[in-house]
């Protein structure tokens, strides 16, 4: 059976997908999320500018991937899972940077950013699969398996339907994380100049 982006799914209790009205909550809740991610540090290394920065950026992000209607959060909005369908996770690297600051000073490596952006698209598995592009609880409400339903509903749809899935950790800490889920690392990279990435695939079960 073709996947489509309305494939059904039945999502744990309090999991659903979010709506547009959402998307302005959701990005600030994963702005809080990341600010102390190594990655986002890398790419936007101003602490006073990142917060609105990175906030914009799941702005963005929210709207773009809700087309695709894999956006999943809880009834309280308390984190969310971005995900891509098999075959249209690939952003353009003039669309990934054009989100980055722009402001003297807050982005004082463009080229730098630009080879990372190459390096983590070139390592993106050429399997059919479903994206990861983003998982993020609200710091306060961490610890109380938030993460883990968000996942459910994608992951349960790759098992249903016989496909992979894929993402990139920024955070050797959420690497466990991943792996109760069935993801196992394939490689680890280091971005240029900057932190460490963990590259994890998951076969359907």
């Amino acid at each position: 059976m073709a996947l489509t982006a309305r494939a059904l799914v039945d999502p744990p209790p309090g999991v659903r997908r979010a709506a547009d009205e959402d998307h302005a909550r959701l990005a600030q809740i994963l702005a809080r999320a990341f600010l102390d991610d190594p990655v986002t540090a890398y790419f936007y290394p101003s602490s006073r500018a990142r917060y609105r920065h990175v906030r914009r950026f799941f702005r963005a992000r929210l709207a773009t991937l809700a087309r695709q209607e894999q956006v999943w959060t809880t009834r309280e909005l308390d984190g969310a899972a971005l995900w891509a369908l098999p075959g249209r996770w690939r952003e353009s690297a003039y669309d990934s940077l054009r989100l980055l600051p722009s402001a003297p000073g807050l982005l004082p490596h463009p080229m730098r950013a630009l080879k990372a952006v190459r390096v983590i698209e070139e390592r993106h598995p050429p399997e059919r699969h479903f994206y990861l592009s983003v998982l993020g609880t609200d710091p306060a409400e961490q610890g109380r398996g938030i993460g883990s339903a968000l996942l459910h509903p994608v992951l349960d749809l790759c098992d249903d339907e016989r496909v992979g899935a894929y993402l990139e950790s920024s955070k050797e800490r959420n690497v466990d994380l991943y792996a109760r889920h069935g993801f196992r690392v394939r490689e680890r990279i280091r971005l240029p100049d900057g932190p460490p990435l963990w590259l994890m695939w998951r076969d359907p079960r």
